[in-house]
């Protein structure tokens, strides 16, 4: 037994240590200057596959492979990185059998590891761009393509930065890797508590209290996880119980909780990845995505807000005990845990014009110097180093999460530019809409909601918004309005059936069938189906930095229809009353189409 534990120890501190190195690398890429794209591209590769492969491994089979995997695309990371240079001269040719060897090594460990990550969607469409690329040359008609040399086709994709080392990748490496670490070391501490007290603070006394604290916590807490599943395991926890114990109806409780957690993904700063894919895919500035994302994720949550009071018309949804607040005390100290990082990511960013990674880094040195302390003012040196080492892990793990899938998203964005599929798939799309903008949003939006079904949120962004994207734009919107459109409508697979993950996740921690979660949430969460049209409908709403006037024009009317669009449809009863409230809320938030 002895033996077990001290090998259960060093298991678990051979790990700790690799999260320290590979936190480590990423804040110091960020500090260090520039290093070369195929030296820090390849060791994120190399830090992550041992995370996804061996660490996530659930049986000795799993493990033994995962071994083997993990040494061989390390092995091949690590020789990109050493031979950079000589690398750089071939122009993306590969030279050698021995290189090849490398290449197919790298694009099998990528394809594998996203497998292992998140399941088979995802790296199967991947297989089958690889394919296409391959053997596409074969197909007749416009969707063949002239074929291209297999050195050629492989060096592009592993030696140069047309492939697994492109633009997606430097994303990962150095600014979503960041916030993911800023996220984890406001985790380990004291703000997700601050989080829940600032929102009983703000909301549990008022009718329908803990379902609103859900909201704003959800809202709170979504700004740093920007996950939809980590955000209800997380705050719903919490809310959960206390809902239940309040009388609320179980299928409520949940549904409520998926909703909001949902909205983590929309609200700035993280978005869950997508607003950093988005500022590399648009060229717009970082600041620049956040301004325009406020608004409409601000319009969900006041949606969902005013669908609480709507059900509280239906249900006794009582408010918080008074007895069950936090005192004001704690909700000022407490609301320090995360109000002093936010304040120096902020004042990084607007103030003293840092970038947003850079201001990420020292608010991640912030974070970490809070995680010393605790609300009673005790120094407890055990606390201390549990809240480390689960800053370290969490962000380690999370880190190769969001990077198995990019890698894997990689290779299918390097086959559609190197085979050109997908300006076809764009010129299909314009034919198919008949070249009407609507038309083109609605194929658009269904195919981001079952792509969205199969792989996370920010993959089903970058595959839709890469082969939909430029038809979008071309029938005259801007870059950043269709991105955001696009980002939105990959969302919803979070509440909506058959495939919703945040659904499932809350049905399961409250006991409930989730087909009736899932309808609930629907309901309570239109303002997902609605808004990304009110964006296409009144832009104005998007451009706060320039026009803070018509922008709050805008988001008044939008919020008043969405008001009246919940209303109708939770509160009334009657079929045709629902039916008249909920288009009537719908035409005022489309309304800007037409002014």
């Amino acid at each position: 037994m002895t033996g077990a534990i001290q090998t259960g120890k060093l298991w678990h501190y051979s790990w700790l240590a690799l999260a320290v190195v590979m936190v480590a690398f990423h804040l110091g890429l960020i500090f260090s200057g520039l290093v070369p794209n195929l030296v820090s591209r390849p060791l994120h590769l190399a830090f992550v596959l041992p995370w996804v492969f061996v660490f996530g491994a659930k049986s000795k089979p799993a493990l033994v492979s995962g071994v083997i995997l993990s040494v061989a695309g390390v092995s091949a990371a690590l020789w990109v990185a050493v031979n950079h240079n000589m690398l750089g001269d071939q122009y993306g040719f590969l030279e050698s059998n021995f290189q090849i060897v490398i290449a197919v090594e790298l694009l099998v460990c990528v394809i594998e590891a996203a497998r292992r990550a998140i399941g088979w969607p995802l790296p199967m469409v991947a297989v089958t761009a690889l394919a296409y690329a391959l053997f596409g040359s074969n197909i007749p008609g416009e969707f063949g393509h002239s074929g291209t040399p297999l050195k050629s086709f492989l060096g592009t994709m592993t030696i140069a930065e047309g492939g697994i080392w492109g633009s997606l990748t430097a994303v990962s490496v150095g600014v979503v890797s960041i916030f993911v670490i800023f996220g984890a070391v406001l985790n380990a501490g004291e703000a997700g508590q601050g989080f829940m007290n600032v929102a009983s603070a703000a909301a549990g006394r008022l009718k329908g209290g803990a379902a609103k604290v859900s909201v704003i916590s959800s809202a709170l807490f979504g700004s740093i996880s920007g996950s939809a599943s980590a955000n209800v395991a997380s705050t719903g926890a919490i809310t959960l119980p206390a809902m239940t114990a309040l009388g609320y109806p179980k299928r409520l409780a949940a549904a409520v909780e998926a909703v909001a957690s949902s909205g983590g993904q929309i609200m700035p700063p993280l978005m869950g990845a997508g607003a950093f894919v988005m500022v590399e895919l648009t060229g717009v500035p970082y600041t620049s995505v956040m301004a325009a994302a406020i608004l409409p994720a601000i319009l969900f949550f006041f949606a969902v807000w005013m669908g609480i009071n709507a059900y509280a018309s239906r249900y006794d949804l009582r408010p918080i005990d008074a007895s069950e607040q936090p005192s004001r005390r704690d909700v000022v100290i407490t609301s320090g845990f995360f109000l002093v990082p936010f304040s120096v990511l902020l004042w990084g960013m607007f103030w003293i014009g840092f970038t947003p990674q850079y201001s990420a880094s020292m608010a991640i040195l912030a974070g970490a110097i809070l995680l010393f302390f605790n609300r009673a003012a005790r120094f407890d040196p055990s606390m201390i180093a549990e809240r480390f080492s689960s800053a370290l892990m969490n962000a380690a793990r999370q880190i190769s999460m969001i990077a198995a899938i990019i890698f894997c998203a990689s290779i299918i964005i390097g086959v559609l530019s190197i085979t050109g599929l997908g300006v076809k798939i764009t010129s299909l799309i314009l034919s198919g809409s008949g070249g009407m903008l609507w038309s083109t949003l609605l194929l658009t939006a269904l195919a981001c909601l079952v792509l969205g079904m199969e792989v996370p949120t920010t993959a089903a962004y970058v595959i839709s918004v890469s082969v939909a994207g430029p038809a979008l734009i071309q029938q005259g919107l801007e870059p950043l309005q269709a991105h955001l459109f696009v980002f939105w409508f990959a969302l919803l697979s979070t509440i909506t059936p058959p495939v919703c993950g945040a659904v499932f996740i809350a049905a399961g921690m409250i006991g409930e069938n989730w087909i009736k979660v899932a309808l609930t949430a629907m309901a309570l969460g239109v303002g997902l189906y609605v808004i990304p049209l009110g964006m296409i409908a009144n832009p104005d709403v998007l451009r706060i930095a320039q026009d803070p006037l018509a922008a709050i024009i805008a988001f008044v009317r939008m919020a008043v229809g969405l008001g009246i669009l919940s209303y109708g449809l939770i509160a009334l009863t009657n079929p045709l009353a629902k039916l008249a409230g909920g288009g009537l809320g719908l035409a005022i938030v489309l309304s800007g189409a037409v002014i």
